[in-house]
């Protein structure tokens, strides 16, 4: 019998030396006091480096990093549903009235569902410029099957709780949340009734999300190790022959991600909350690098959170209520700009012609379904099927797609995670719960992270 052991010690040796190396220089780094963010920034320049070197050199397995990647990942989806129900039960218990709930709540959603309509308006501007279905002579995967559409009762049955501790173990994000907003909203109503018999809860829920804090702090620590792990693995994944044969759809989604991010995203920064997008977006790094690597908004959650209060100053208050929120209905990248992109795309390469009110239907349905989809695994592939769907275009596309779809995943769910970080800014503004001294002084820009 084979020892397991010995024969991944003999088969990624180089990886795990590889990876040895790369965390000893990183935590090298962070002894010198080297910036948090200057250090994501480097393990993410090394994985790129690293996986590009062993893509090219096919002898070369990757697991012994992607192992490491792995680990980083697990341990921050272990933090998202405490953090989740905790920071929501906090968040919402220490409103002295529920109209306040409403106001906020309001507001969210209608910059979470606006900005969302605006990054289908993108996608479909700039899939129409660039045309990227045109001439392109692409097969079906034989073993292709459309993903069902889920009914609107099933949706509606996916985010209403009926055992949240079930759910929780699930990982089921947005029934979680709904319980914790049961909780939070029937605290208030006792309290205002009788302070004294809800104080102890309050005073509970604070302590936990002071330890939860805590928490989190120990595992963002790792996020160099992390990025540098998880780009070098995806990297390494994809070769020169994907990137090539879907090429103009990874250049049109990228095209149409980054003007959201630099246009929408900044211009609301720029004009609403009136700051310096430039410094908003260096403040944010962190959040990005973390959603571009990991591929998932609710793993960046308390990266995020992280950022928007001690960088951002943001008042807790409002970023507990927002960014969990966000990571389970906020999606300009993967319910916005890609299902319009898929669209042109599928359209073009089996000749059908989209007419203006087409258009006008798509964008009403990315912003309809980006809701739909809260509780449903994969996002993406759902808003995208509901979208061919309400258009009469065939399924098939999102299966020529699905080769190159986990590369465009990358900067999808960057785009996502900064538009739950922009609209924490602009609800806070809008409530004077935004320190604008603070975040012009760059107070605590390192997020408290360094090891002591």
């Amino acid at each position: 019998m084979d020892n397991n052991l010995l024969l991944a010690i003999e088969t990624n040796w180089y990886s795990f030396a590889v990876s040895v190396f790369v965390f000893g220089l990183l935590f090298y780094l962070a002894k010198k006091r080297v910036g948090f963010g200057t250090r994501v920034l480097i393990g993410l320049g090394i994985g790129l480096a690293i996986g590009i070197l062993f893509q090219n050199l096919d002898s070369l397995e990757t697991k012994g990093i992607t192992t490491f990647g792995s680990i980083y990942v697990n341990l921050i989806k272990m933090l998202v549903i405490p953090l989740v129900f905790v920071l929501v039960l906090n968040s919402i218990a220490s409103l002295k009235s529920l109209d306040y709930l409403r106001k906020i709540g309001f507001k969210t959603f209608a910059w979470f569902l606006g900005t969302t309509g605006i990054a289908s308006i993108l996608g479909l501007i700039v899939a129409l410029i660039f045309s990227p279905g045109k001439g392109l002579q692409l097969e079906v995967p034989s073993d292709f099957a459309a993903r069902e559409i889920p009914t609107f009762s099933e949706v509606i049955l996916q985010l209403v709780p009926s055992n949240p501790i079930s759910e929780a173990a699930d990982g089921k994000v947005v029934p979680v949340l709904i319980f914790a907003i049961f909780i939070a909203v029937a605290i208030i109503k006792v309290g205002s009734r009788n302070e004294a018999s809800v104080k102890p809860v309050r005073d509970l829920i604070e302590s936990l999300t002071q330890v939860l804090h805590q928490v989190v702090k120990f595992v963002i620590r790792l996020t160099p190790y992390g990025v540098f792990a998880l780009i070098a693995g995806i990297t390494a994944r994809y070769g020169w022959d994907t990137l090539q044969e879907l090429g103009s759809v990874i250049l049109t989604s990228y095209v149409a991600l980054i003007l959201h991010f630099v246009l929408v995203f900044g211009g609301l920064v720029l004009l609403v909350a009136k700051v310096n997008p430039l410094k908003f977006f260096r403040k944010i790094y962190p959040t990005v690098a973390v959603a571009f690597s990991t591929r998932s908004s609710y793993a960046t959650l308390p990266v995020n959170l992280e950022v928007i209060t001690k960088r951002l100053h943001v008042s807790p208050r409002i970023a507990s209520f927002v960014a969990p929120l966000g990571a389970s209905v906020n999606f300009n990248g993967c319910g916005g700009i890609w299902p319009a992109i898929v669209a042109v795309f599928t359209a073009q390469i089996f000749d059908i012609t989209l007419t203006f009110t087409d258009y006008i239907i798509l964008v009403l349905v990315s912003i309809i379904s980006s809701i739909g989809v809260a509780g449903v695994p994969g996002p993406a592939v759902i808003s995208t099927t509901v979208v061919l769907s309400a258009l009469g275009l065939p399924l098939e596309s999102i299966a020529i797609v699905a080769g190159v779809e986990a590369l465009i995943d990358m900067g999808r769910t960057a785009v996502n995670a900064t538009g739950t970080t922009v609209t924490s800014l602009l609800v806070a503004k809008s409530e004077g719960e935004f320190d604008r001294e603070a975040f012009n002084r760059g107070d605590d820009e390192e997020v408290s992270l360094n090891p002591a």
